[in-house]
């Protein structure tokens, strides 16, 4: 009995997990835009970045008394803070030149990025012929995305490349961080991942030395701590507990929902116009997420009734 209640327990808790991740990660694309307006985008990840290692920082030593520095535990930090430094700032970047919602599709093809990288280098799952369809529909979809309407801009084009590059260094922290055998809290991991990423922020924020905002708008401000608090501690907490409990590219999914809540938020709150174009790249992504997840299933099912 005390075992059946646990496991509804932690399958609740995977649950509530899942829909923070979700809800967030919809919204964190259009914060970000919102958080560097007037501010310029160093000042606010730095700010944002800074917020959330005080915030996480302070509830692990609340919480637990204790912050671990040992071998494995740097390590695993090490992995955590190439995700924060190496999958925000491309971001942050890159949002001065896409919109938000575009943000959102091309990270959704994070779980073909990362189920690659997971059967290469942790040997997580097979790299079947649908999963290859999968990943080249994402490809197919970032071409319609690449050339916009056949009149893309440079700006445009670094932009993109930038959030791929995101993608890029946010699956290999995924895959990294699954490979370390740890037994440490979210909580620790990110905090701990916050504060090895620190250092890096304030090196890019110096050597680029952009002029501190006279005057930050309010919705900056409160995209700032939302991002800081919401985006960077609870999100994050969330998204390596589900990392814990859950297949790195099970995780990874989670992208095929966010890309049309964040479109539709984009369009709703920030007045983003979605050309044809990226609706097509969007339904190519989607699609070939789809294939990469359910692919194999629907095949064995098919052969299954035709034999």
């Amino acid at each position: 009995m005390i075992n059946k209640n646990l496991e509804s327990t932690s399958k609740l808790l995977i649950t509530i997990a899942y829909c923070l991740v979700v809800v967030i990660w919809s919204t964190t694309p259009i914060t970000i835009k919102w958080s560097s307006e007037g501010a310029g985008h160093l000042f606010g990840v730095s700010i944002r970045m800074g917020l959330g290692t005080v915030v996480s920082a302070l509830l692990v030593l609340a919480y637990y008394r204790k912050f671990p520095m040992h071998k494995a535990a740097c390590k695993a930090y090490s992995a955590s803070a190439l995700a924060l430094f190496g999958g925000m700032l491309p971001v942050y970047w890159g949002a001065q030149y896409i919109s938000s919602g575009l943000i959102s599709v091309i990270f959704g093809l994070s779980p073909i990025v990362t189920g690659y990288l997971a059967w290469r280098f942790i040997h997580e799952q097979s790299l079947s012929a649908m999963k290859l369809l999968g990943a080249m529909s994402g490809v197919a979809g970032l071409l319609f995305i690449f050339f916009e309407n056949g009149q893309t801009t440079e700006a445009y084009v670094y932009g993109v490349c930038a959030v791929l590059l995101a993608v890029l260094l946010h699956a290999i922290s995924a895959v990294w961080v699954k490979s370390i055998k740890i037994d440490m809290p979210p909580l620790t991991l990110v905090a701990g991942g916050l504060l090895f990423s620190m250092p890096l922020f304030m090196i890019a924020y110096f050597i680029s030395a952009p002029p501190l905002p006279q005057n930050i708008p309010v919705k900056a401000m409160y995209s700032i701590v939302y991002l800081g608090v919401v985006g960077s501690v609870i999100g994050f907490v969330c998204y390596y507990y589900l990392l814990r409990h859950l297949a790195a590219s099970t995780v990874a999914l989670i992208t095929l929902i966010t890309p049309v809540i964040a479109l539709w938020i984009g369009y709703v709150f920030n007045g983003e116009i979605v050309s044809a174009n990226v609706y097509a790249g969007t339904m190519f992504v989607l699609l070939g997420l789809g294939f990469h997840q359910w692919g194999d299933a629907i095949l064995k099912r098919i052969r299954k009734k035709l034999n």
